[in-house]
């Protein structure tokens, strides 16, 4: 059995000052309602909703990909997230993908599987997206037709396939928004009692 891992959390910082809500003008406000958060509005929204045409449409679109009604699972769309997120650098959808792969599986197994490089412990069917996944956000792509066999002899039908995709390819532009946008980067550490805070 392999050792678990835990997952270090990231904080993301925008280069461009989101939108204050106290501030933001009718049109932001109504874009912005489009985020499953009713309470809280991330950094990253409010960076986005000073466009809030194209942040309406991208949202309309992100939600319709990973979050449908029926066809292929919500963890298989994560995965493919993952290996997406992996392939283009974007530690910070990594970590949050990663912590929903988790969540939606109630099993850290395929992550530390991913992690320590053993695809030979991942099931027929992770193994397969995850490989499809990386080779389709190469580049140049590289995912071909013994990629898409694999994801039909694991059990994905074609409708799977073209949903996954879906999910890899949102990736392949929400990886380098986020890139462009700002950065990420550990939280600070906790002071501890009697300890000065770093400078």
């Amino acid at each position: 059995m392999l050792p678990k891992i835990r997952i270090r959390t990231l904080v993301w910082h925008p280069y461009v000052t989101p939108i204050d809500l106290a501030g933001a003008t009718p049109a932001q406000r109504e874009a912005m309602k489009v985020t499953p958060s009713s309470t809280k509005v991330s950094p990253y929204v409010r960076t986005l909703a000073h466009d809030p045409e194209s942040y309406v449409t991208r949202t309309v679109l992100f939600n319709a990909i990973m979050y449908a009604q029926g066809g292929l699972p919500r963890c298989d769309r994560e995965l493919g997230a993952l290996g997406a997120s992996v392939v283009n650098g974007c530690a910070y959808c990594a970590m949050i993908h990663g912590q929903r792969l988790a969540q939606l599986t109630h099993s850290d197994d395929a992550l530390s599987a991913l992690w320590y490089g053993r695809y030979d412990l991942l099931s027929a069917r992770d193994a397969a997206i995850w490989h499809f996944a990386r080779a389709l956000s190469a580049t140049p792509p590289a995912a071909g037709p013994d990629h898409v066999a694999a994801l039909r002899q694991a059990g994905l039908s074609d409708a799977e396939i073209v949903d996954l995709i879906h999910a890899v390819a949102i990736f392949g532009w929400a990886n380098r928004l986020m890139h462009t946008l700002g950065h990420s980067e550990p939280p600070p550490a906790p002071r501890r009692p009697g300890h000065p805070a770093r400078v």
